[in-house]
């Protein structure tokens, strides 16, 4: 195969058009986002052609991303990931050598292997719910993904939602605790709470109960906020539903891992959590916690909205890097 001669920042914005007119604009967002830092790392190693590429270099490459940029093995998987997309993707225009993109590689999340790093990214998040709201718009699972993304909640207090505990006027939502009727929540009493919802989540909410909520009951007479036509949705159910919607298929029509869409054993819809990319409704709570501590919402806020004490939050759920809280406290010092 004959070689064709094409610099990184061109290479960048080719791959960014060809995909234009099939990923959303989150997505390319998302995309350019993930790989500036190796077209960054192309200038500072003097690689003007990315003919010169080679599995050697893409390892180097590997290594600086996870020194230089301080961060968690779950973003170092997402950026390498992509990273090997956009690899691929210079094969099909000869611009590396066939079959490079087998060469790029990035660490592997078992169930076990760094679990409490784990989470939603937020560009994921805004992608993912940018392809909700335009193709499942007030639908079940978007209206689990928003409230999970948005609220913080635990997946047990969304279990234990009721209809009535929404309130479209005054744009909040109740965490009540009701063990008599199968529906407690974490840390009993002391995990109740009122929290505040943004006027697009309560429209999407208010389009959900007037236009797609199966209205059932539960056994105990009780109207559920987020329903089956079964009834109340059991937590098995949120929970696949959170697999099922993070794997990347799903939402990007694209898989980062090379598998064969049709044929993987992740996209029956038991098996979801199977796909090495989807995630669990703890991890898009961790993502929202750290989404909204990296946003300068207060630490003593965002305790009270998710209902975890500052030292358990600081030591379980805060996933930000420490140059990424500098940053944050940066900004509080301009007026002193």
């Amino acid at each position: 195969m004959s070689l064709e001669p094409i610099e990184p920042a061109q290479a960048l914005e080719m791959y960014l058009a060809d995909r234009e007119s099939e990923a959303t604009k989150s997505t390319i967002r998302s995309h350019r986002a993930r790989l500036r830092p190796f077209i960054q790392w192309c200038g500072e190693k003097d690689i003007n052609n990315l003919n010169d590429l080679s599995g050697r270099l893409l390892h180097e490459y590997r290594l600086w991303r996870r020194d230089e940029g301080d961060i968690n093995v779950v973003t170092e998987k997402t950026q390498m990931d992509t990273v090997r997309v956009f690899v691929r993707w210079l094969e099909s225009i000869d611009g590396v050598e066939e079959g490079l993109h087998h060469k790029v590689l990035s660490p592997d999340l078992s169930s076990g292997d760094n679990v409490r790093s784990v989470m939603l990214e937020s560009e994921e998040a805004v992608q993912l719910l940018e392809y909700l709201g335009k193709y499942h718009y007030a639908s079940r699972i978007h209206v689990i993904v928003a409230l999970m993304w948005h609220s913080t909640m635990r997946v047990g207090a969304m279990h234990a939602l009721d209809k009535d505990d929404y309130n479209s006027d005054e744009q909040y939502i109740k965490v009540i605790h009701r063990p008599d009727s199968d529906t407690p929540i974490k840390n009993g009493e002391d995990g109740e709470r009122h929290i505040a919802l943004s006027e697009e989540v309560c429209e999407m909410l208010d389009s959900w109960i007037a236009d797609q909520r199966p209205d059932v009951t539960d056994e105990y007479g009780r109207e559920p906020l987020i329903t089956t036509t079964s009834g109340r949705a059991h937590l098995s159910t949120i929970r696949g539903d959170c697999y099922r919607v993070t794997r990347p298929c799903f939402y990007t029509s694209e898989c980062p891992h090379d598998r064969d869409i049709d044929d993987c054993e992740a996209a029956d819809y038991n098996s979801a959590s199977k796909c090495p990319s989807s995630i669990s409704p703890h991890a898009f709570r961790r993502g929202g916690i750290t989404h909204h501590l990296t946003n300068d919402v207060p630490k003593h806020v965002v305790s009270g909205r998710a209902n975890v004490s500052t030292g358990v939050l600081e030591k379980h759920y805060d996933q930000r890097s420490e140059k990424e809280q500098m940053e944050n406290r940066r900004e509080y010092l301009d007026n002193i």
